[in-house]
C-alpha cells in the first residue's frame, strides 16, 4: 500500500501535504535498507556457523580418536578452556542469544542430519531480537523479503556445501580407483606378468616359424595345384560319404536337468491301495541310491497339471530330483537302477520323461492306422514286441491299453419281434433306469438343480439284479432283461484315437543311448517284415517327424545364406570368378567340422545347423581379405605368383589373429560350462573346428585355386 501511494504522489504535483510524506519517506527508507542489511549480515553470519560445525563435525569424526587421546593426557585444560568460553559468552548481551539458541547444537557432534535444525533455531533467532534502534514504518516488506532471502541463503550455501562434500566425495573416489588401478597393475606384474612372458614368447617364436615357412609351403602348393584340390576335394567327399552317415541325427540335444519323472501303469481297475503301495517301494528304491536327493510321489489323477488321458487310480508319477554334481551318465544308471527294479513286475508299465525345455513329441511314436479295432491291437501288440526287441528303445507302450471292465447288453432281435417289443423303447427303458433321466428341476437360490431319477443302487449293482429288470411295464405278463438280452462281462477300450480321421493305434517309446535317426532306421527296418493287412499302415512321427521338417528348412537357410553371401561378394568385387574362388571356404569349413563331431560323437541336430549356417558367413572373411589384396598386388603390376606369395605373407597374421580372438571367445561354451552345455557346446565346436581347418586350409587351397581359375586373366 505504501508503494501504491508513493506513486500516486509521484503522478501529479505534489502539495504541503505530499512533499512532507516525500521527506519522511527519503529519511525511512536509508533506515529501513540498512535494518535489511543488517538482518541479511546476521543470518548468513548464524549459517556459516552452521555450515563450519557441519564440516567441524566431519572432520572430527575422522581426528576423534587424536582428541580423545589429547583429552586423556590434559582432561583440565579442556574442561576449563569450555568454562572460560561459556563464562566469556554469558557476560556479552549480544552472544548470550547466540549461545543459547546456537551453541547447544554446535557443542553436540552431529553431521548433516542436525543441520536443518541449526538453520531453523538461528534464523528464529536472529529475526526476534528486539529492534530498539530501528523502526518498520514499512509493515509489508518484512513479509514480501523473508522468503526470498530464506530461499537464496538455502541456495546459496546450504547446496553449495552439499555440493562441496559431493565433490570431496567424488575426489576421494577418483583417488581410490587410481590407487586401486595402480595397485593391481603392480599384482599383474609380479604375479601374471613372469607365467605370461614365457608363453608368448613360444606364441612369438611359433609365429614366425610359420611365418617363414608358410611361403615355401606356399610355393610348393601352386606348383602342385591339381594334387592339393584333389585332396581338398577328397576329404570333403569322404566326410560327406562316410562321417556324416555315421554321425546319426536328432532334433535337439537332451538337456540334463537333474530331474526326472517316473510313470508307472497298472492295469485297469488296479485299487488305489495297491498303486500306492507299488510307488512307496519304488520309492525306497530311488532313495537307496547317493545321487538322489529327494522324491515326490503323486498317486491317481493330477488334477493340478495337464494330465494324461489315460491316469486314473491305476497310474502313479514320481518326480525324481537328483544331486546338483551328477553327470549324464550317473543320471542314466539312476534310470536303469529304476528300470531294473521294477521288470520282475509284469503288471507294471514305466515310462521315464524329462521336465518340458520345448513342446517336443515323445522321441519316437509308432502310428498304426487302419479301421478294425480288435486289427489294431493286435499289429500294436506286435509292434510293442517288435520295438522292445530293438537296442537303444526304453519305456515302449502302446495307446490301446486293456480298456476299463464293463457289462454290454447283447439283444435278441428276433426274441423282441416275437414279444412284440421295440428294440429301441427297450433300450431306452434300460438305460433309464440304470443311468437315469433327468425328470425335471428346480430352482434354488438362483440355481437350477437336475432330479435324476433312476434305480436304487441295489437294484442295478450286478448282473443278476439287471437280468431281473423288467422291460415291459405295461404289458398283462412282465417280461425280463435275460429273455431277449445277453448279458456279458467285457473289456471295452482304453480310448479310441483318431489321425487324420482315420482310427490309429500309437506304439510310443524313449531312446536310451543311441540318436534319433538311428532308431527310426532300426524301427522301419523291423517292421518292414511284418505283414500289414490291405488298408492298414505305419507311420513314424513324434520327434523324427519335427526332426525331419526342422532339418530341411535348415538346410534351406544354409543353402539361401550361401547364396545370399555370393551375391553380395559378386557385387563388391565385380566378378563373378573371384567370389566363386572364396566361397570354396565353406566345404573346407565343412571338412573340419564334420570331422570334430565325428571325434566327440555328436549327432546334427538343429544346434549343430545353425552352427553351420554362422560358419557360411564367416570363413568367407579371411580369402576376402586374402583375395582382395591379391587383386591390390596385380593392379600395381605385380606377377600373379609374387603376388600371391605377397599376399599371403601379409595377410598371414591378420588372418590367424582373427582367427585366434574368435576360437577363445567360443572356447567357454566349448568347453560345456554351467546349465544347458548340452545345448551350446555342439555349435560352439562346429564353430570352432569349422573356423579353424577353413582358416589353414584357406592359405594354401584359396591361392591354388585363385591361380587356376585366374590363369588367363
Amino acid at each position: 500500500m505504501a508503494r501504491i501511494r508513493l506513486r500516486r504522489a509521484f503522478g501529479r504535483e505534489p502539495t504541503a501535504s505530499a512533499r512532507q510524506r516525500l521527506r519522511e519517506a527519503a529519511l525511512v527508507i536509508p533506515q529501513t535498507l540498512l535494518d535489511l542489511t543488517v538482518r541479511v549480515a546476521l543470518v548468513l553470519a548464524s549459517l556459516l556457523v552452521v555450515v563450519a560445525k557441519t564440516l567441524a563435525a566431519l572432520v572430527f569424526q575422522v581426528i576423534w580418536p587424536l582428541v580423545r587421546l589429547v583429552e586423556v593426557w590434559r582432561p583440565a585444560a579442556a574442561g576449563s578452556r569450555y568454562v572460560r568460553v561459556n563464562a566469556w559468552m554469558s557476560h556479552t548481551p549480544p552472544l548470550r542469544g547466540l549461545r543459547d539458541a546456537v551453541w547447544p547444537g554446535l557443542l553436540d557432534l552431529s553431521t548433516l542430519d542436525l543441520l536443518a535444525a541449526d538453520t531453523r533455531r538461528a534464523a528464529v533467532w536472529v529475526w526476534r531480537r528486539p529492534s530498539s534502534w530501528w523502526r518498520w514504518p514499512v509493515a509489508g516488506l518484512r513479509c514480501v523479503s523473508l522468503p526470498i532471502v530464506v530461499a537464496y541463503l538455502l541456495i546459496r550455501f546450504v547446496l553449495h556445501s552439499a555440493l562441496s562434500v559431493v565433490r570431496a566425495l567424488l575426489v576421494c573416489a577418483a583417488l581410490l580407483i587410481a590407487l586401486l588401478a595402480i595397485s593391481v597393475t603392480g599384482l599383474v606384474a609380479l604375479l601374471v606378468v613372469p607365467v605370461a612372458a614365457p608363453i608368448l614368447g613360444v606364441f612369438q617364436m611359433g609365429l614366425t616359424a610359420v611365418q617363414d615357412a608358410y611361403p615355401v609351403v606356399l610355393r610348393a602348393a601352386l606348383k602342385q595345384r591339381l594334387l592339393v584340390i584333389g585332396g581338398a576335394a577328397i576329404s570333403f567327399w569322404l566326410c560327406y560319404t562316410q562321417l556324416i552317415p555315421a554321425l546319426g541325427t536328432e532334433l535337439i540335444p537332451q538337456v540334463h536337468q537333474g530331474e526326472f519323472d517316473l510313470e508307472l501303469s497298472m492295469p485297469v481297475g488296479t485299487p488305489l491301495e495297491r498303486t500306492e503301495q507299488i510307488a512307496r517301494w519304488v520309492e525306497d528304491i530311488a532313495l537307496k541310491h547317493p545321487q538322489v536327493e529327494r522324491v515326490a510321489t503323486t498317486v491317481g489323477s493330477d488334477n493340478s497339471a495337464t494330465s494324461a488321458a489315460d491316469e486314473g487310480e491305476h497310474t502313479a508319477r514320481i518326480t525324481v530330483r537328483l544331486t546338483k554334481d551328477i553327470t549324464p551318465a550317473e543320471e542314466r544308471s539312476v534310470i536303469d537302477a529304476l528300470r531294473y527294479g521294477v521288470r520282475d513286475l509284469a503288471e507294471v508299465e514305466t515310462e521315464v520323461s524329462y521336465p518340458a525345455l520345448f513342446s517336443f513329441k515323445t522321441p519316437i511314436e509308432l502310428e498304426i492306422r487302419g479301421e478294425n479295432l480288435r486289427t489294431l491291437r493286435q499289429l500294436s501288440v506286435d509292434a510293442v514286441g517288435r520295438l522292445e526287441e530293438l537296442p537303444g528303445l526304453a519305456d515302449v507302450r502302446s495307446s490301446l491299453q486293456v480298456g476299463h471292465p464293463e457289462l454290454q447288453i447283447i439283444y435278441k432281435r428276433d426274441r423282441l419281434a416275437e414279444l412284440d417289443l421295440d428294440l429301441r423303447r427297450v433300450a431306452e427303458l434300460v438305460r433309464n433306469k440304470v443311468q437315469g433321466r433327468v425328470a425335471t428341476d428346480f430352482r434354488r437360490r438362483e440355481r437350477n438343480i437336475d432330479v435324476l431319477v433312476r434305480l436304487q443302487e441295489d437294484d442295478r449293482l450286478g448282473v443278476g439284479e439287471l437280468e431281473r429288470l423288467i422291460v415291459n411295464p405295461d404289458g398283462d405278463v412282465p417280461i425280463r432283461l435275460s429273455s431277449v438280452a445277453d448279458i456279458v462281462i467285457a473289456e471295452g477300450p482304453s480310448e479310441i484315437r483318431r489321425i487324420d480321421q482315420q482310427r490309429a493305434a500309437l506304439v510310443t517309446a524313449n531312446i536310451d543311448g543311441v540318436d534319433l535317426g538311428t532308431a527310426a532306421n532300426q524301427i522301419i527296418a523291423s517292421l518292414q517284415s511284418a505283414e500289414y493287412p490291405p488298408g492298414f499302415s505305419f507311420l513314424i512321427s513324434g520327434q523324427r517327424e519335427e526332426m525331419e521338417r526342422s532339418l530341411d528348412s535348415l538346410v534351406f537357410a544354409l543353402l539361401l545364406a550361401i547364396f545370399l553371401v555370393y551375391i553380395v561378394m559378386a557385387s563388391q568385387f565385380e566378378s563373378l570368378i573371384h567370389p566363386f574362388v572364396i566361397m570354396f571356404t565353406v566345404p573346407l569349413a565343412a571338412i573340419g567340422a564334420i570331422a570334430v563331431l565325428y571325434l566327440k560323437g555328436v549327432a546334427l541336430s538343429i544346434v549343430v545347423f545353425i552352427g553351420f549356417i554362422m560358419l557360411a558367413g564367416i570363413v568367407v572373411n579371411n580369402a576376402i581379405v586374402l583375395v582382395d589384396y591379391i587383386n591390390t598386388l596385380r593392379r600395381g603390376g605385380m606377377d600373379r605368383t609374387e603376388a600371391i606369395v605377397r599376399a599371403g605373407s601379409v595377410r598371414l597374421r591378420p588372418i590367424l589373429m582373427t582367427t585366434l580372438t574368435t576360437v577363445l571367445g567360443l572356447l567357454p561354451m566349448a568347453l560345456g560350462l554351467g546349465d544347458g552345455a548340452e545345448i551350446r557346446t555342439p555349435m560352439a565346436l562346429t564353430v570352432i573346428a569349422g573356423l579353424l581347418s577353413s582358416t589353414f586350409l584357406t592359405l594354401v587351397v584359396i591361392p591354388t585355386v585363385y591361380s587356376l581359375v585366374d590363369r588367363g586373366r
